[in-house]
């Protein structure tokens, strides 16, 4: 199985490695993708680049990859199942959820200079945050990368209604697979709603399980296909 990995905001490419190392074991071969603004020191991107590079990791795999989205980039993940609906064989988001089209990617924290800084660790709650030690949250910080304000506040575009086929697994870090039902439920994330198949697994972890359990997170995967 190959799979395609999309770090949320502020995560370089490189903080998946131990889950890419994890994922070997199981035979699988996993693609970090490096995104623009993100990982090749770009100062400015847009959220259309940062798709252009998710979309050309699945272009490039020899079979249907499973695309990973982490926190807000669930909503690129989404969208690489939207421009390609044939191709993505399942999409797994950890941590976060889809956003509608028509509304911006990611504006959750203030924009400065033209970009969002990362804004520490008092900015999330204490379940996003408690399993990380002072080490975890020291390489985080260090590999932080300001998100630029073209990806930040990028629209969403969504266009092809085949993406509710493709299969959905809903990794639920510091919220419960009960509390993600209810959400969808409530009508909090219309997209899932509408999808065909979703599947919401429990993942013992806070908001970061790449670094804080990544074995834990690679066994997720792996049994995703």
């Amino acid at each position: 199985m190959e799979i395609v990995l999309v770090a949320g905001l502020w995560l370089p490419s490189v903080l998946w490695d131990d889950v890419v190392g994890e994922l070997a074991t199981y035979g699988h071969r996993a693609v970090p993708v490096r995104l623009p603004g993100q990982d090749d020191g770009a100062t400015q991107a847009t959220l259309e680049e940062q798709l252009a590079a998710v979309l050309a990791a699945v272009d490039a795999a020899a079979d249907r990859p499973v695309v990973v989205g982490h926190s807000a980039a669930s909503t690129l993940a989404w969208l690489a199942a939207d421009r390609r609906p044939d191709k993505v064989a399942r999409v797994v988001l950890i941590g976060g959820f889809p956003h509608q089209d028509g509304e911006p990617y990611a504006t959750f924290f203030e924009i400065s200079a033209g970009r969002m800084p990362f804004p520490g660790w008092d900015a999330f709650d204490e379940a996003d945050r408690a399993d990380l030690d002072a080490a975890a949250r020291s390489r985080i910080e260090s590999v932080a990368v300001p998100v630029p304000e073209g990806v930040a506040r990028g629209v969403v575009r969504l266009r092809d209604p085949r993406r509710y086929d493709v299969p959905v697994t809903v990794a639920c870090p510091e919220f419960t697979p009960a509390q993600a039902q209810e959400w969808i439920d409530g009508g909090e994330c219309p997209e899932l709603a509408r999808a065909g198949e979703v599947d919401l697994v429990d993942l013992a972890s806070g908001h970061w399980p790449m670094v804080s359990c990544p074995a834990e997170l690679a066994r997720l995967l792996a049994s995703t296909g």
